[in-house]
């Protein structure tokens, strides 16, 4: 997938899939205007149709196999 990063508008958890309703971690800028959001299982099932008709997409799967960064250890 072509990978725009807008880190002026990441995707946050209130971001869902338009197809199941689970986190969206892509955004498809359309190049008829508008958007959809898509989880990673939706956004791979679809990602040859979308390359077609997106101006933009933006990737943020890579979220799903960072880990979180470990907590502060207690003193």
């Amino acid at each position: 997938m072509t990978t725009v990063l807008t880190p002026a508008s990441p995707l946050t958890a209130a971001d869902r899939c338009d197809r199941c309703g689970a986190q969206a971690y892509l955004r498809v800028v359309l190049l008829s205007g508008g958007e959809l959001l898509f989880c990673a299982h939706h956004g791979r099932k679809f990602e040859p149709e979308l390359k077609k008709i997106a101006a933009e997409i933006q990737d943020e799967t890579e979220r799903l196999t960072t880990p979180a960064a470990a907590p502060d250890e207690e003193r």
